[in-house]
């Protein structure tokens, strides 16, 4: 992960509950200010850090105007973090808000299977995140590849990476 650029704001923040309804998690709210000085509504990812713990995540917006960042329970617990914690967060616009960390075995499928990769290319960025999260989530390396399958096969056939082909 890239470190923070030299344009990067820091603040104290409180890790509280949050979230969407679907997807109670932890969340660190951006204030309005801190928003204006990451470049306002036109970032949507950032990179920094969460005392000291070095993140990529994405802005989500508020009603406020205001943002705020999900930070789920696996980087909670690589970073020592927990709710009502006072956070010192270090956050700066991400210089590559479309790149996707791959996990190997995405990686090694594209780059063996070029229908694959080409409907890989078409997905949003988010899309393309929440392949790798998929993917990369899985505990047994079985269960790795089998997603990682699943997805190619649809993805060479033009469908959609997380349905079932249509009989």
């Amino acid at each position: 992960m890239s470190s923070p650029l030299s344009a990067s704001v820091t603040f104290s923040a409180l890790l509280e509950p949050g979230g969407p309804s679907f997807m109670p998690t932890q969340v660190v709210i951006v204030p309005l200010d801190v928003v204006a000085a990451l470049g306002g509504k036109a970032t949507r990812r950032v990179v920094g850090t969460l005392n000291g713990y070095a993140v990529r995540l994405g802005l989500m917006p508020l009603s406020s105007g205001e943002r705020y960042l999900m930070v789920n329970k696996d980087t909670c617990k690589a970073a020592g973090l927990h709710l009502g914690q006072q956070l010192t967060v270090t956050l700066a616009p991400d210089p590559t808000p479309d790149a996707v960390d791959l996990p190997a075995e995405l990686a090694e499928g594209l780059a063996d299977w070029p229908e694959a990769a080409a409907g890989f290319e078409q997905l949003t960025g988010g899309m393309k995140r929440a392949i790798a999260y998929h993917i990369d989530t899985a505990k047994r390396p079985e269960t790795r590849l089998n997603r990682t399958v699943q997805v190619l096969r649809q993805l060479a056939v033009g469908g959609h990476p997380f349905r079932a082909p249509k009989d």
